[in-house]
């Protein structure tokens, strides 16, 4: 059980929990993927036990936990929209039962816009899931098919405008920087895919991971993907066309129509509070006994649904993160929405308003000069990566 004691960074914000629920499952594993994802064919019984062994991990969970305000519970993957909805009715009802839910619960569920997929989603609404993240990722066919999609741009239209008449919340998912990709075109796509009704945008820069089907395909010299400069010249058309439809960038890669179009379960990572992670590979963060501790599940479906079955829950590592690790975390993440992060909270990094890094940034136009938070310029968002490293070497 949590007891009292010194309060981690963030501390204010624990009395809250998220819930993120891993589904590892997909039709077909994209080349740019490199998340922890199995093939869904000749699973179906391995599905079935996995989603039983996830209601038996939160149980377990909530005794380490005790009793906190849910406010988000996230359905992420792999392709939870694969899922049975009584599945996922099951997992959130056993959610909503162990903890109490907040009046303004958000339950989010990523989904792939096929025909079959979209066919379910009156009955995850059923379900309980009130906010859908759709993986458009193009409405363009030919970009589609070099993302590896098994969808067309028809479907994606057609997946979109469903979920935007039955779901409360509609958030798609876009891909940028393609080979070759202009910012004009990528505008154009931009208020295409806006057009669909969405209130909640997450434009992703394809990033090439270690180990992908596109990471040998760069090295056998099969496509070369955009560098720095017309890379942040694609992010510099993001943030405008967005801006000019209304959308505001509250997070380097999220934006919203409004301060309740946001993304809560994304802000449970971003603003430091407490999440259960379930499901094969699942990370999550909670505090016990005053401390921050780091969970990582095993990562093979069978391994998690043994873990669960021997150990109540499915963890396969487990720390107690230093004042420094929690604090460095919490820099890295709260550097990344527009509020920032306060000064209290990453005081175990040595950094302060007067700190010199910290006014050196400020001198140059990387950092706002805020003597409460830490909060990065607009500049600033453009390299934040070099601004969070210089942060925590200089600190």
């Amino acid at each position: 059980m949590t007891t009292s004691g010194p309060s981690p960074p963030g501390g204010e914000a624990r009395a809250k929990l998220g819930v993120y629920v891993h589904w590892p499952y997909c039709a077909r594993i994209c080349p740019y993927c490199d998340f922890n994802v199995f093939r869904a064919r000749g699973r179906e019984a391995e599905a079935a036990e996995l989603a039983r062994a996830i209601v038996s991990d939160l149980e377990a969970q909530r005794a380490i936990t005790g009793p906190r305000e849910l406010v988000s519970v996230f359905f992420g993957g792999g392709t939870p929209s694969l899922m049975d909805p009584a599945w996922v009715a099951d997992i959130v009802g056993a959610a909503t039962r162990l903890w109490t839910p907040a009046p303004d619960l958000e339950v989010s569920l990523e989904a792939n816009p096929t025909d079959v997929e979209a066919g379910r989603f009156a009955g995850l609404v059923d379900a309980g899931v009130n906010r859908l993240s759709l993986g458009l990722q193009s409405l363009d066919d030919a970009a589609l098919r070099f993302l590896g999609r098994n969808h067309d741009a028809a479907e994606g239209r057609r997946a979109a405008e469903t979920a935007a008449r039955l779901f409360p919340r509609l958030s798609l998912d876009l891909i940028y920087a393609l080979p070759d990709q202009t910012p004009q075109a990528w505008a154009e796509a931009l208020r295409t895919a806006v057009a669909l009704g969405a209130e909640h945008v997450s434009p992703y820069q394809l990033t090439i991971e270690e180990g992908t089907a596109f990471d040998r395909a760069v090295r056998r010299g099969l496509f070369v993907p955009p560098g720095d400069e017309a890379g942040a010249d694609l992010y510099d058309a993001t943030q405008a066309v967005l801006e000019a439809e209304g959308f505001e960038a509250y997070e380097v890669s999220n934006h919203a129509r409004g301060e309740a179009a946001r993304s809560r379960h994304n802000l449970v990572y971003w603003t430091g509070v407490d999440y259960v992670g379930v499901g094969p590979g699942a990370h999550g963060r909670i505090t016990v006994d005053g401390a921050r501790v780091a969970t990582e599940a095993a990562d093979r479906p069978a391994d998690y649904i043994a873990r669960v079955a021997t150990a109540g829950t499915g963890f396969a590592a487990r720390e107690t993160l230093t004042a420094v690790q929690a604090a460095e975390e919490r820099l890295l993440s709260g550097l990344r929405i527009r509020n920032g992060v306060g000064f209290g909270d990453v005081s175990a990094l040595g950094l302060s308003p007067e700190a010199p890094v910290v006014r050196r940034l400020i001198e140059m136009g990387l950092l706002a000069d805020d003597t409460q938070r830490l909060r990065a310029t607009k500049d600033g968002r453009r390299l934040l990566n070099a601004v969070t490293s210089e942060l925590v070497l200089g600190a």
